[in-house]
């Protein structure tokens, strides 16, 4: 078939034929033998049209000066950009299957058909930015390199693309991913671990005004209302700590961000869970005046047992009696408050993985790069650029190692029954967020005692959010590490050093 498309291409537009290609193209079960065949046809087709093209070039030259253009119809390119526009997605979608010689052979029908300007480039760029954590170097350098021309002649569609780039980046990882069991993961596992969308991040980091956009964008995916999955958040938030950082103003502006989408997600997230909470059922036969206003506690106001679970909270922060039995007592009556139906707890768990990988990225930034506190607490987005235009001294040996969201995700806990033990350590974690929310702006208290109370406090439950800090994590201790324990995501040093 092929030899005869290539001799006769307008039989491309038969209807059987756009039926036959496009069911093997995008057919998951179709063999990958008739997949590559399909996608070589299309490319020994565009190659004898080149060369065709530039015969047919050659030869206007010759008779250039006696021709007169008006009478001259170029019909052929005209066909070729016609046969590759019925073709198209199906071509790019080739990008996502599991074997690197189908991904292969799309790659090069779509270098091809950009090479000769037969489609508009913008509905390829966010193919070619996933094309682009292809583990062949070869297919990497050839994606990167088409993306190199297309900012070259249209400045501003990488950047227009950039997140829906990043997105289908981790489709095809998870198609490439061998093991399902392992999460997937935004960064080479070799030695210099650097990012998969690396080359995506230094094409446009040299725009101030696209870089944060681009960032900001990304950072609002984990938004408890964007409700995006738990995995692609891993792996979001694997490349933004691998991102090749060169100014202080690059991580400090991510932080700075991080804060913010805390602050806000971080109170919807407690909201929701104490909404969710049943009155204790002891309370319920006490009639009380408190008890008639507040009737529809199930839908509404928090419920009499919720207070009485945060009142030791509350008065340990004055007094810091850091019993396990209070601890205990707290968790016991959240308990007792706890719906018989666990969804609202799964949903806690999942939405909560998103504001841990947040806090568990800014720590990691933080001991990359050497911030103290004070630096992070300081910062502002609208100063001017120079401030923060020296250049990041990067520590060595820090990974990023999210333990909790790989936890979760390898015990696939979102569809697994939910047992006592996962409901007292989502109940532990309920809390320690409360604590941290309560305690998340250094600048609130005044006293000096209070300020040292408010921040062991906030470091107790970060180190406990984070599953004890994770060691790995924390080994870069910050050399300028002026202000102690003033750290909103992340201090657990401090309460080590206590």
């Amino acid at each position: 078939l092929g030899f005869a498309f290539i001799q006769h291409p307008s039989l491309m537009f038969e209807q059987e034929v756009k039926t036959l290609y496009n069911s093997i193209l995008s057919d998951k079960n179709c063999s990958v033998n008739l997949k590559i065949q399909v996608l070589k046809n299309l490319q020994t087709y565009l190659q004898e049209e080149d060369t065709r093209m530039q015969q047919a070039d050659r030869d206007w030259k010759k008779v250039a000066k006696q021709e007169d253009l008006k009478e001259m119809g170029d019909i052929s390119s005209g066909m070729s950009s016609s046969i590759m526009q019925l073709y198209l997605k199906q071509v790019l979608e080739a990008f996502f299957h599991t074997q690197s010689s189908v991904r292969h052979f799309a790659l090069n029908v779509i270098a091809l058909t950009l090479n000769q300007g037969l489609i508009h480039p913008v509905q390829c760029v966010p193919y070619l930015i996933a094309m682009g954590t292809d583990p062949e170097p070869s297919m990497r350098n050839k994606a990167d390199q088409q993306l190199v021309e297309i900012d070259k002649k249209y400045a501003g569609f990488i950047h227009m693309k950039a997140v829906a780039g990043m997105k289908m980046s981790y489709q095809v990882q998870q198609a490439i991913n061998t093991c399902p069991k392992d999460p997937v993961r935004g960064f080479r596992h070799d030695e210099s671990s650097s990012a998969l969308c690396s080359h995506l991040y230094s094409m446009i980091r040299g725009n101030r005004q696209h870089r944060r956009a681009f960032l900001i964008s990304l950072l609002n995916l984990f938004d408890d209302t964007a409700k995006t999955e738990v995995n692609m958040l891993l792996y979001i938030a694997d490349n933004l700590a691998c991102f090749p950082y060169q100014t202080q103003e690059e991580p400090l502006f991510i932080m700075h961000h991080i804060d913010i989408t805390l602050s806000v997600s971080g109170s919807n997230l407690l909201q929701s869970f104490k909404e969710s909470m049943v009155k204790d059922k002891k309370k319920e036969r006490k009639p009380s005046s408190d008890e008639d206003t507040d009737s529809d506690s199930n839908s509404g106001s928090e419920s009499e047992s919720e207070e009485e679970a945060s009142k030791p909270r509350r008065l340990r922060k004055r007094v810091e009696s850091d019993s396990d039995s209070d601890e205990e007592n707290d968790i016991n009556a959240v308990m007792k408050c706890l719906p018989e139906n666990s969804a609202p707890l799964i949903e806690f768990a999942n939405v909560s993985q998103g504001i841990l990988l947040l806090l568990m990225l800014k720590q990691h930034l933080k001991n990359l790069c050497g911030f103290s506190d004070s630096k992070i607490q300081k910062y502002s987005p609208s100063e001017s650029a120079k401030v923060y235009d020296k250049a990041i001294n990067r520590k060595t040996g820090v990974h990023f190692h999210p333990k909790q969201t790989l936890d979760f995700l390898r015990s696939d806990m979102a569809n697994s029954k939910i047992t006592e033990e996962v409901k007292r350590s989502i109940v532990k974690q309920y809390l320690d967020f409360k604590l941290l929310m309560e305690h998340l702006d250094p600048d609130e208290e005044e006293e000096d005692g209070e300020v040292s109370a408010s921040s062991n406090a906030r470091n107790k439950a970060i180190t406990s959010l984070l599953g004890g800090g994770s060691p790995k994590n924390n080994a870069a201790e910050t050399e300028d590490d002026e202000s102690d324990g003033e750290d909103r995501g992340g201090g657990t040093s401090g309460v080590r050093r206590r």
